[in-house]
């Protein structure tokens, strides 16, 4: 059975730094994009930023330039690290991966809070 594990979620000031990570242990045979998306009260869940297996990445317009995806082929991890932090950057984070152990499937972290206030 293959789980994502989130961490690295919490309370900052605007204008403040967090790093998130996430983990996927169990049955793996390979990895191919993972990313993180996050939702606000009362709104979609929307794609934040992803990364393929070879590393090429994307951003919401909404991040660019703040936040940063990276990932650890060797340990199954993906980082994201987010720098200069809005109000409006506060969100439950969930990780993503599309993950083969028998065939391939999307998996989905439980989440992490993420809270930007003064």
């Amino acid at each position: 059975q293959v789980q994502l594990v989130e961490s690295g979620g919490g309370l900052v000031q605007p204008g403040g730094s967090l790093r998130l990570s996430c983990a996927a242990s169990g049955s793996i045979s390979s990895i191919s994009n993972m990313g993180w998306y996050r939702q606000a009260p009362g709104k979609q869940r929307e794609l934040v930023a992803s990364i393929t297996s070879g590393g090429s990445t994307n951003y919401a317009d909404s991040v660019k330039g703040r936040f940063t995806i990276s990932r650890d082929n060797a340990k199954n991890t993906v980082y994201l690290q987010m720098n200069s932090l809005k109000s409006e950057d506060t969100a439950v984070y969930y990780c993503n991966a599309r993950i083969r152990s028998n065939f391939w499937k999307n998996y989905w972290g439980q989440g992490t809070q993420v809270t930007v206030s003064s």
